[in-house]
């Protein structure tokens, strides 16, 4: 297939097909129409046999989608049927319900360390994790090939310490600190600002109340 530049606006999609795919399998559904999928996900059918057809298409004319191939083959565009090794940076309550989250390994996130500068938590556990020092982060980053970072810490600390990660191999960040970071092009970095998505929240809800004002 040719190779095309893909839009940040169908890639944020992609997880939703999947998600849903996802629900479809677990209910048994073997296939779907593009109408009925658009009527789950509240996205027009159109806008889903677009977004498909980048990578593809998928469908067949009168058959729809096959819901098992359709499911592997956006986990194959993902890149979930491969294994990623992340760590976790700040054990705070963030960090720490983020290290509870079992489903990272069904993806194929598979947590390797989590770091804090809190001697007090040295050695505790999350799931079998033991939390670590961040001196011994360069070593660790490296001898246990880790891809991803996620970053629970305070901005004031976020660039240093994603500086840091990025000399020891570490090729992308999935942020939380309320920050952003200036790194090299070749790094990725997926930033999660949830004040910002609360404001975003609020905005709606204001919007709602002015309509039904009137």
């Amino acid at each position: 297939m040719e190779e095309r530049e893909i839009s940040q606006a169908v890639i944020r999609r992609l997880p939703r097909y999947y998600r849903y795919l996802g629900e479809l399998l677990e209910n048994g559904m073997e296939r779907i129409s593009s109408n009925d999928l658009s009527k789950r996900m509240k996205v027009t059918a159109s806008q889903i046999r677009q977004d498909l057809n980048n990578f593809g298409g998928f469908g067949q004319q009168g058959y729809g989608y096959n819901v098992k191939y359709l499911y592997t083959e956006i986990g194959k565009i993902l890149g979930l049927e491969q294994d990623h090794n992340i760590i976790i940076i700040g054990a705070g309550n963030l960090g720490q319900a983020l290290a509870n989250y079992a489903a990272f390994e069904s993806r194929g996130f598979i947590l390797k360390g989590i770091f804090d500068v809190n001697p007090r938590l040295e050695g505790v556990t999350i799931r079998g994790v033991p939390i670590r020092m961040m001196d011994e982060i360069n070593s660790f980053v490296k001898n246990n090939e880790v891809e991803i970072a996620v970053l629970t810490i305070p901005k004031d600390k976020a660039l240093e310490v994603a500086d840091r990660l990025v000399e020891n191999g570490v090729r992308a960040i999935w942020n939380f600190a309320h920050t952003d970071l200036n790194l090299p092009d070749h790094i990725i970095v997926e930033n999660v600002h949830l004040s910002e998505s609360l404001m975003q929240l609020s905005y709606n809800i204001s919007r709602y109340k002015e309509e039904h004002r009137k």
